[in-house]
């Protein structure tokens, strides 16, 4: 990465504001390009500014999913990621939905801070591998939307490369467990996404775990029939 990556950092709190804004700045190739604390004021910073990268928390006044779709709709060259202490669910997916290319806890270290905002800049979709396992496994039917597994011809190692995220994994995991590079992996769950016409790993593990489910065969019954007369097949 040799260009200087624009980012702005909008939240109400201004200690984890100031935090965030300090370990960004420490990378040489980010600017930081404005701060903010309200759902209008990020709207305007868009609006204003075009950062490539803009930090939102949802929990701001005036509502940051709301902010989210408005950006999205008007500025979409903006790449919104939420940075929030929310680990809900439908949080989650409503974010994805309104558009945002990523959904990190507040928790989240400075060294993956970093990285992970250079992997959202090169184009990919990061949620938390806790929040993304926790959706995946309350997943119970397939998205209509989505294009299926089967008739996108997965190759073996793409369908084990979409197995490991359905479990949580992360990139970095997954290429040290194939021994191969983290590099190699984003290139895979690129050409993955394309065949699943998906916008997001999260969206391709859904489908593959749908797909899991469709090709499972339903547990035999333990009772043994019966005929209309009570006595035994």
């Amino acid at each position: 990465m040799t260009d200087t990556v624009r980012i702005a950092v909008v939240d109400d709190h201004p200690m984890f504001r100031s935090g965030v804004v300090a370990t960004l700045a420490s990378e040489p190739t980010f600017e930081i390009v404005a701060e903010g604390s309200t759902a209008g004021e990020a709207i305007s910073i868009a609006d204003r500014l075009m950062p490539d990268i803009l930090l939102l928390d949802i929990s701001l006044p005036g509502c940051g999913l709301a902010a989210a779709r408005k950006i999205a709709a008007a500025t979409p060259i903006v790449k919104v990621v939420m940075l929030t202490a929310s680990e809900s669910e439908e949080h989650v997916m409503a974010a994805l939905e309104a558009g945002a290319r990523g959904y990190m806890l507040k928790g989240i270290g400075s060294a993956d801070l970093v990285r992970t905002m250079k992997d959202i800049i090169y184009g990919e979709t990061y949620v938390t591998p806790s929040l993304a396992a926790r959706l995946l496994r309350q997943a119970r039917q397939p998205a209509p939307a989505l294009r299926s597994a089967q008739a996108a011809h997965l190759t073996a190692r793409e369908e084990q490369i979409l197995d490991q995220v359905a479990n949580g994994s992360t990139n970095k995991e997954i290429a040290n467990r194939l021994k191969i590079s983290e590099k190699t992996v984003k290139h895979y769950m690129t050409n993955i996404m394309e065949k699943l016409q998906v916008r997001n790993r999260v969206e391709a593990a859904l489908k593959m775990q749908s797909e899991r489910e469709r090709r499972t065969p339903p547990a035999p019954s333990d009772r043994t029939p019966t005929r209309a007369d009570g006595t035994h097949r």
